[in-house]
């Protein structure tokens, strides 16, 4: 392959990761602190409904409380292809995808919840509440977004 190829390979690569005006790594970035902010706001909601301390003060808590969640997720859903390059411009794949990852990685998340906060199994209402929970907040963030970004691509097409 010749020099002038390889640029051409490059070039050609950059405009499709810019397609939507934002790089890949920023694309990837910005579902990573969307969904930790998922997380963060279900932790959030489940320790007001239990009474129990939230705001800045019980940041570190909350945080605790959302990383079985979290990690869940970061662990299963690349390999359903949650951050796939592209879902982002195409709403009705993200929404799919979503709940597609999000199925497959709810029993992991309450797995990593037994072990590490009820070191046991949660109880089965728990279990449900979060996986519709989350179903829905992540919805509610990511489907925006690839709305969004669906949006600006027609317009600059």
């Amino acid at each position: 392959m010749d020099t002038k190829t390889k640029i051409d390979d490059t070039s050609t690569s950059a405009k499709r990761e810019s397609a939507n005006g934002m790089s890949n790594v920023q694309r990837i970035i910005l579902l990573v602190i969307g969904d930790a902010l998922v997380f963060l706001i279900f932790a959030a909601i489940g320790r007001r409904s239990h009474n129990e301390a939230v705001g800045l003060s019980a940041f570190l808590e909350t945080t605790l409380t959302a990383i079985p969640f979290a990690a869940g997720w970061f662990i299963v859903s690349p390999f359903i292809g949650a951050f796939r390059r592209g879902l982002e411009m195409h709403p009705r794949a993200m929404v799919q995808r979503t709940l597609l990852a999000w199925l497959a990685a709810w029993p992991v998340c309450m797995v990593l919840r037994g072990i590490f906060v009820d070191h046991g199994i949660p109880p089965l209402t728990f279990a449900i509440i979060t996986l519709i929970a989350n179903t829905v907040l992540l919805l509610v963030w990511r489907w925006p977004f690839s709305l969004f970004n669906s949006f600006k691509k027609r317009q600059a097409a």
